[in-house]
Order: C-alpha cells, then structure tokens, then sequence
C-alpha cells in the first residue's frame, strides 16, 4: 500500500492503471476505520483490480458549532487496518490541497438534500457532494462504494452521478452493526457508558416499527409516533427527526406502499447518530 497526499500523484497513479487496463474501486472515507469501513474497502476488493481508500475530514460538510475540531483521527491506525483489509492507495490530502485559497466553486443537488438531514444541516450536503464530485474527478474510479448507513448521501451521490454524467457505478452496502444492534460509527466514541446502552433503542425502535408494517400497518405517522415514543424518554436522546419517507426520492409519506425507508436522526449526548431501514411494502 502507497499513501498519497497530493492530487497531482493520485491523478497520475489512476491515469497509468486505467491505460493498464485496470478496474479502480474508490471508497471516500474520513477516516478513523471501523468495522462498516472495512466492509466496503473488502468490497472493493471483489469489483476493483485497484482500490483507492481515501480518507478526508471534509471541512466544507461540517456546519457551525458542529464537531469539525474534535472529529476523532487516528491516522497511523487508518493506515494499518486499510494496509490489512487490502487497500492498494490510501489518499490523504490536506485541507489546502483539497481546498486551495481562492476555491469557490460548489456542486449541489436540489430536492434530495432538503429533507432529513438536510433540513437540519443546511449546507452539509453543498459540502459533501462537492469533495465527492473532486474525489471521483481525481481518482477516476470505475466504482465507488458507499454504506446504507448514510442513504441519504448515497441517493444524493447516486443523483449527482447520473446528472452529470460521470462515468461510474456508485455501490451501496448494507449497515454494519455491534452485535447489541447500534449502528457502527465512528461518532460512537463519543458515547458514555450509559450513553452507549441507551444508543441500542436506536435500532430496536426500527426493529419494532418494522415488526408493526409488517403486521399490516401502514399509516406513517402511527409508525413514526410509536418510534418516538420509545426513544423520547430516554434521559441523554433528543429526537432530531424521525421520517418515513418513499425509498427513492425521500419525499414523506401519509400511506406506505412501495420501497419504504424508515430514518432517524437523534442526538444523545454529543453524539449526533443516524440510522435506517428499508422495507418493502405491497399495495
């Protein structure tokens, strides 16, 4: 495994392997690998003869007052556990590298990125699309793989994609879990003991509002309310949303019918954690 740390390297690198021949795989990190990460680097490794890590706390997607400063890093850890899990090139800018003095150009999506996340975080997604539109354009891959976890980002990436013609397959893998049910993240770290234990309501609330569709219901704010109500007494947990919203274009739901994402976003102590599942439902 090589680290690069400038574009310049990395475009040449992608430039020589595509003439070779070679399939690249890129999965966009931010470092500080856990076991989700490693999942979708091992992806890569199944669709790509190259599999280009690369790992960048995005300045432009974090909002004011939020955890830029403190996002956990672990460069030297990274390096091993991608070197591990068969990472040929790991990609570390800077910030300057990335976002030279004068940058002020942006991509953006509109529709998909004003509801959910989106409507709390104005601006997060302005930020994302735009590292990943230069990511894709200097590493060129033929793949790149996200993780369910986010699906929101991965539907905006997947729009991004298709409306400007970019010339790869985007890949979304399923939600890595611990095995009491929460959701693998690297903001996990920011939990408390008793933090951590009342996390797990997380996915227990989408466990038994699945449970609830699948025995017939299908009124969406009945599924909603009964996920806030098991999340909303917790002592540490502030509800940022709970959306039942259509599995493609995100938009809300009265009656569930079709691909159906159910989304969370909830804060418990520092830690702002999000998570989802799909399900599908008959007419």
């Amino acid at each position: 495994m090589i680290t690069i740390g400038r574009i310049a390297q990395m475009r040449e690198v992608s430039k020589r392997a595509r003439e070779e021949g070679k399939l690249i795989a890129l999965v966009p990190t931010m470092g500080f690998f856990h076991e989700g990460h490693l999942s979708l680097i091992r992806k890569a490794n199944e669709v790509g003869d190259l599999v280009v890590v690369s790992s960048f706390v995005n300045p432009s997607q974090f909002g004011p007052g939020e955890d830029y400063e403190n996002y956990p890093r672990d460069p030297e850890r990274d390096r091993r556990l991608a070197q591990e899990n068969g990472t040929d090139i790991l990609f570390s800018p800077s910030v300057e590298e990335m976002y030279p003095q004068g940058h002020s150009t942006w991509v953006e999506v509109e529709g998909l990125t004003e509801v959910l996340c989106g409507k709390s975080r104005p601006g997060h997604f302005r930020g994302v699309t735009t590292v990943v539109a230069k990511l894709f354009l200097i590493v060129q891959p033929h793949y790149a793989i996200f993780g369910q976890k986010d699906y929101q980002q991965a539907q905006v990436i997947k729009r991004m994609v298709e409306d400007l013609n970019f010339d790869l397959k985007i890949l979304v893998e399923p939600i890595v879990r611990e095995p009491d049910g929460l959701a693998m993240s690297s903001r996990n770290l920011y939990l408390t003991p008793a933090q951590r234990r009342e996390a797990t309501i997380l996915y227990r609330s989408l466990l038994r509002a699945k449970e609830l569709v699948e025995g017939g219901e299908r009124d969406a704010e009945r599924v909603s309310a009964l996920i806030k109500g098991m999340i909303a007494p917790l002592p540490s947990a502030k509800i940022d949303y709970v959306s039942v919203v259509d599995g493609e274009n995100l938009r809300p739901l009265s009656k569930l019918t079709g691909k159906v994402l159910i989304a969370l976003a909830v804060k418990i102590g520092r830690a702002r954690l999000i998570d989802n599942i799909l399900i599908s439902v008959d007419e």
